[in-house]
């Protein structure tokens, strides 16, 4: 019996192929792991360096000075036992602060010229921003924005000394009323007009520093956004309210949050230089008032519980604001 070849490949009576083998499958590949600490040290210890002047004048400044507020909670005398030999009188101080009508009284007041400035002074740098980023010359915004931003360099001494040669009874504009007959104008001892004196010197000093902070906002904006908004038809207007303000909501809000925070704290130094000169009773706030109560009166116990309650509110205003921030779909100070 004779066997037959078998047919050629490509024949039509060609047997099939088997098909190929599969591969074995590969081996999982061992998980990533990241660097250790000692890893990370070694790469970071530039930064980690560079940092050290600051973490140490912290330290010394902000941190270790809060030991001093055990006195709170002491009847502190500075010239017998001290910290260490003071007798602790738990929370009675603070009842003592509680109960002062004039604290309540001071807190009022300090609210009071808190929420003008509010009002007054936070949305100026969001409008001169505004305005310098319509200009389209770079020269003349960085004259303009030099030019705002030079009073934050000054003292509160040099800031009321101006104000007092323009606006006081012997100022330039009292001597100029004065000579087409007009007498008795003096802005600088009006007890009605101090809190809005106050906002004044405030916006002529600080607002070039916000309008810094805002500009920075306005420069990572794409002008993709603007094109594409004028290709819409939208004007000018149009463009700042549906682009450029929502570009600078987080920062409003991280800025806002930060002030209502620091709403029991409204200069101390630029207060105390002009308390004499309006009256006690529109220009006591509360740092001038632990100040006195403090270091002129002595009562350092009284006013280191004065102080870590306005400490207290300041941290719940912090955490409400905050918590609004975030109703309102912003950051705040610390995402969720």
């Amino acid at each position: 019996m004779t066997s037959r070849a078998p047919a050629a490949a490509g024949h039509p009576e060609a047997a099939p192929t088997a098909p190929p083998a599969a591969p074995p499958p590969a081996a999982p590949a061992p998980p990533l792991r990241g660097i250790t600490r000692l890893q990370r040290l070694r790469r970071d210890r530039t930064l980690l360096l560079m940092t050290l002047p600051a973490v140490g004048l912290l330290l010394v400044f902000n941190y270790i000075p809060l030991i001093g507020n055990v006195v709170a909670f002491q009847d502190y005398d500075v010239y017998g036992g001290g910290i260490t030999g003071s007798a602790f009188v738990g929370f009675e101080n603070f009842a003592a602060v509680f109960s002062d009508a004039r604290f309540w009284e001071v807190v009022v007041n300090t609210l009071s010229i808190t929420a003008v400035q509010l009002l007054l002074f936070f949305p100026v740098p969001i409008a001169l921003a505004l305005l310098l980023n319509s200009v389209m010359s770079g020269r003349l915004r960085t004259l303009v924005q030099s030019i705002l931003y030079l009073p934050h360099f000054f003292s509160w001494v040099l800031v009321i000394t101006v104000f007092q040669q323009m606006l006081g009874g012997a100022g330039l504009i009292a001597q100029l009323l004065r000579s087409h007959g007009i007498e008795g104008f003096d802005l600088m001892t009006d007890p009605g007009l101090f809190k809005y004196l106050l906002t004044a010197q405030s916006v002529w000093k600080d607002a070039g520093w916000g309008v810094i902070v805002f500009l920075a906002a306005l420069s990572s904006v794409s002008e993709e956004l603007y094109e594409a908004a004028a290709v819409d038809g939208a004007g000018r207007w149009r463009r700042m309210w549906h682009v450029t303000l929502p570009a600078l909501r987080p920062v409003i809000a991280l800025l806002l949050v930060l002030r209502v925070g620091d709403s029991l704290s409204v200069g101390f130094e630029q207060i105390l230089l002009q308390r004499d000169a309006v009256g006690v009773g529109v220009s006591e706030v509360l740092d001038t008032y632990v100040w006195f109560r403090g270091i002129r009166s002595g009562d350092f116990s009284y006013a280191a519980a004065a102080g870590l309650v306005k400490g207290l509110f300041s941290l719940a205003m912090v955490l409400l604001a905050n918590k609004a921030a975030h109703k309102l779909g912003e950051q705040g100070v610390y995402s969720k």
